[in-house]
């Protein structure tokens, strides 16, 4: 059994800021804990639309704070998230996503994460 509190996370390896400030990521679950997927604990700042391609991953997301709108990129569509809205990106989507006030998501990736991972130039993870 495993039982992680957010606030010991803070100043370690899994406390994973954005080098273009684009989220800070508490990374509750990697790969080395052997649950077959990620769970992190993500803050996306208010501010402009931040687009991401996750090539390699899957990835849901579920808004439990603040609100943004999540913009489809092939096909234009956009979505309100707010606090009880999920997303999953099944697809590989490339999609934009701009908060408009910070928001707090719980967000889970398959395949699960390493560590530190953030975005490369097109907006995947390695």
């Amino acid at each position: 059994m495993k039982v992680v509190d957010i606030e010991n996370l803070y100043g370690t390896d899994r406390e994973v800021d954005c080098p273009k400030g684009g989220f800070k990521s508490m990374r509750i679950l990697l790969e080395s804990d052997k649950m077959g997927y990620t769970m992190t604990y993500t803050t996306v700042p208010a501010g402009p639309a931040q687009r991401w391609h996750y090539k390699n991953h899957l990835e849901t997301c579920l808004c439990i704070q603040g609100h943004g709108v999540l913009t489809n990129m092939k096909t234009g569509e956009q979505h309100r998230i707010m606090p009880g809205v999920a997303y999953a990106l099944d697809e590989h989507d490339d999609h934009t996503y701009q908060a408009l006030k910070d928001t707090t998501f719980i967000c889970v990736f398959n395949p699960p994460l390493k560590g530190r991972e953030v975005h490369k130039e097109d907006g995947s993870y390695e």
